[in-house]
């Protein structure tokens, strides 16, 4: 048993697994512009939000480009703004 106030004698494995890194800045070949529909979508969530950088792992340069490019998208109607409602 460790005594009180100690610290431990090796430091804590951060939970959550490996770091993700940055799509773009990993393949220069991807594209982010607001026409490619079908790289903005793997960024956009089930309810048509923007996926988070410290979810999906953009660094913050891209994050803020491809924010720009799915708004972008939404203003000429390539992407929805949020998901249709079923009726049911």
């Amino acid at each position: 048993m460790r005594p009180q106030g100690s610290k431990p004698s090796t430091p804590r494995r951060r939970f959550g697994g490996r770091r993700k890194g940055c799509r773009f800045c990993g393949d220069k070949t991807l594209k982010l512009d607001y026409k490619e529909v079908r790289t903005l979508r793997i960024f956009i969530s089930e309810r048509g939000k923007i996926v988070p950088r410290r979810i999906s792992g953009t660094c913050a340069i891209h994050q803020r480009k491809l924010t720009l490019a799915i708004k972008r998208a939404r203003n000429i109607a390539l992407l929805p703004f949020t998901t249709s409602h079923a009726v049911g």
